[in-house]
């Protein structure tokens, strides 16, 4: 795959988020949540309040950028004529990042052994991607073929980008380490047998010039790599030759009883007053032997006159470069999770969520989640549960959205409330879920 498809590919995807983008932003802390809770964190299986949960197809999409502001009426009042380069509101600078990542959740169980011990089975299907510290002025004259009006500098710093497509089966498993009267503390794991789809991948650790729109003509100065796995083609993902990879998942959850109703009952039917969670999601790899990556020495200036979307070919016209096969190890969005739920009534929550990436900012062949902070009240009972979480996001964004459960299905986004509401929002999601729920 191309460098010019890594750079159109994001607006690709940013684009199809603001119509499926999902994610479990609110549904996911529900005692309820079943499956989806044990994907982040791997100590909910155990002590649950469902007996059972078989997750029969559930979506999660969450992407954005700080580089396009949409107006989200806007594109619904447009009867389609919603042009996303010429109407999106942008906002370069010279470290502009984008994001995306897609979770399918397949066919997947839990259930409980007996009172301290629960497993599960979780399949899914996962695709991220991650661009980062790009000079929004570049990235756009780059989609527009260098068709632009005006000169510009730019200066990007540890610039990188990373699309990985991946699938996994984990066997998760929980128990109850500790169960004092006012005090149970839960273990869990999953441990993930993971199935590379390919990665494509650009850094560049410096990479300065100057762009003149009246002589047409770059110039530059810096290094820059991009590489594909073998095969690789975003536009065609194949799950037929795979790489095998492993991944974990860990988790622990304390709760506090003010007061049991009865020591002798089973944590789940003691409502706790207090949930504190902690869970790294993610610690792993896939490996990918053949990588084609190619170097170049951007030290030089070149003509735009005669650029027509190739962007391999304009390197290899202007620039020196060496073509390598390597082995790209490929790390997982490694991602730290806490949670503190505080139960104000029977049914009424009030729960505090932070994800924090544990990838380095500026890590070659590596995606991340964005940092968010969500503060989310609920109402929930054992048939329906309502979420409406307010999400602090990386890049400044500010994000309000509601969800719901009933019974099977699940449905909801962490940002539909500003995007429908916001002039210029950043980020977007939405969720939805099918499963049979077996009660207690």
């Amino acid at each position: 795959m191309k460098y010019t498809k890594l750079l159109s590919f994001s607006v690709l995807l940013f684009t199809l988020n603001l119509s499926y983008g999902q994610s479990y932003v609110g549904h996911s802390v529900d005692n309820y949540s079943g499956v989806q809770g044990v994907i982040y964190n791997p100590s909910s299986i155990v002590g649950s309040n469902l007996r059972a949960d078989v997750n029969l197809l559930s979506a999660s999409v969450f992407g954005g950028s700080d580089y396009f502001g949409i107006n989200l009426s806007d594109i619904m009042s447009s009867d389609g004529g919603f042009d996303f380069e010429e109407d999106s509101e942008k906002f370069p600078s010279n470290a502009n990042n984008f994001f995306f990542n897609v979770d399918v959740l397949g066919p997947s169980f839990m259930f409980n052994i007996n009172k301290k011990n629960s497993i599960g089975l979780v399949t899914r299907v996962r695709a991220n991607m991650n661009i980062n510290h790009i000079n929004g002025e570049l990235y756009e004259a780059v989609v527009d073929d260098f068709d632009v009006n005006d000169d510009f500098n730019f200066d990007s710093k540890n610039l990188n980008g990373t699309i990985h497509a991946w699938s996994e089966i984990g066997l998760a498993y929980g128990r109850i380490l500790i169960e004092k009267p006012n005090h149970v503390l839960k273990g869990g794991v999953t441990l993930k047998y993971l199935q590379g789809a390919g990665s494509a991948f650009m850094s560049s650790p410096g990479l300065q010039g100057q762009f003149s729109a009246n002589s047409e003509t770059l110039v530059t100065q810096g290094n820059f790599n991009y590489g594909t796995s073998q095969d690789f083609d975003a536009d065609d993902l194949d799950f037929s030759n795979l790489t095998s990879g492993v991944g974990v998942d860990i988790g622990f959850t304390y709760q506090w009883y003010k007061e049991k109703i009865n020591n002798n009952f089973p944590i789940h039917e003691n409502p706790y007053k207090l949930k504190v969670g902690v869970s790294i999601t993610d610690i792993g790899s896939i490996s990918y032997d053949e990588a084609k990556v190619s170097r170049y020495n951007l030290d030089a200036s070149a003509s735009t006159a005669n650029y027509e979307e190739d962007i391999e070919e304009f390197l290899d016209n202007n620039y020196l470069g060496v073509e390598t096969t390597e082995t790209a190890k490929i790390k997982l969005p490694t991602a730290l999770h806490l949670l503190v739920d505080y139960r104000l009534s029977k049914k009424w929550f009030v729960s505090a969520q932070a994800d924090l990436s544990m990838v380095k900012d500026n890590s070659e062949l590596n995606t991340s989640v964005i940092n968010t902070a969500t503060i989310a009240p609920r109402l929930e009972t054992k048939w329906f549960s309502f979420y409406a979480p307010l999400s602090f996001r990386q890049y400044g964004d500010v994000s309000f959205g509601g969800g719901f459960r009933l019974g099977p299905l699940t449905i909801g986004s962490g940002s539909v409330f500003t995007n429908l509401l916001s002039d210029s929002s950043k980020t977007t999601d939405v969720y939805v879920g099918l499963k049979i729920p077996i009660y207690r």
